[in-house]
């Protein structure tokens, strides 16, 4: 996995060096707290992954089946302090997404500025038909409870970005740095992709600045709701 060189990368705001605004701007995590945050993660993580295990193995084959491979997808993430990893996902787009992407956005540039903005499309061309019934119930995300388990992620905190979306973070980005990446979080219950990108980082921000154990689990279980309301998962 590749670092961020904090040293050479700059805030996307001002320039200021990343590792020095961390240094300022992140008060470092009482050990207890964060030795028991990521206990708790590594348990819920090995229990949800014995106990899900069938749904996963049935996932795998009808995805195989349906669409054929491959079946799991890795796609580069922004971890805690700068750290890159792959974040795995069942796969749920064409295997030519990005050229996809970019032919579509040429033929309608009206959805260039959506794009833009969110970093989504609500109707995105590179979405499978079995894709989009995965993405809606959430069920393309469950693997990357393997990357909670490793340490790469956590149960609750920012959904991972790409090194491209640091710039929507502005001063903010070393907030984001600060946490592990959450496979649910505060986003995630307020409306996931109905929320606008300014909002989420909003979201992710408040997020770092209140986090508590307790905390996490109160995310944890207003999930379940949202998971099954569908709200914003496209």
């Amino acid at each position: 996995m590749t670092d961020v060189d904090l040293n050479a990368v700059g805030c996307p705001q001002n320039g200021q060096p990343l590792d020095e605004l961390m240094k300022e701007r992140m008060p470092a995590a009482a050990g207890v707290a964060a030795f028991a945050k990521r206990a708790v993660d590594a348990a819920l993580a090995f229990i949800a992954l014995l106990v899900i295990s069938p749904l996963l193995a049935m996932a795998c084959v009808s995805l195989f089946i349906i669409q054929g491979g491959p079946v799991f997808v890795t796609q580069k993430r922004v971890g805690r302090h700068g750290v890159m990893f792959p974040c795995i996902k069942f796969r749920t787009m064409v295997t030519n997404g990005e050229e996809v992407l970019a032919r579509h956005l040429a033929l309608n540039p009206s959805e260039q500025q959506e794009w833009d903005t969110n970093r989504k499309l609500r109707a995105d061309p590179r979405v499978t038909p079995f894709g989009a019934l995965l993405r809606k119930s959430s069920l393309d995300e469950l693997p990357q409870l393997i990357n909670v388990l490793v340490g790469d992620m956590s149960m609750v905190g920012p959904r991972p970005i790409t090194m491209a979306e640091a710039q929507y973070y502005g001063p903010h980005f070393p907030d984001y740095l600060s946490v592990r990446p959450g496979l649910t979080g505060l986003w995630q219950i307020s409306g996931r992709s109905d929320t606008s990108y300014a909002e989420r980082v909003k979201l992710d921000v408040s997020y770092v600045a209140n986090r508590s154990l307790w905390g996490d689990f109160a995310i944890m279980a207003k999930t379940i709701p949202a998971v099954l309301s569908a709200r914003g998962s496209y």
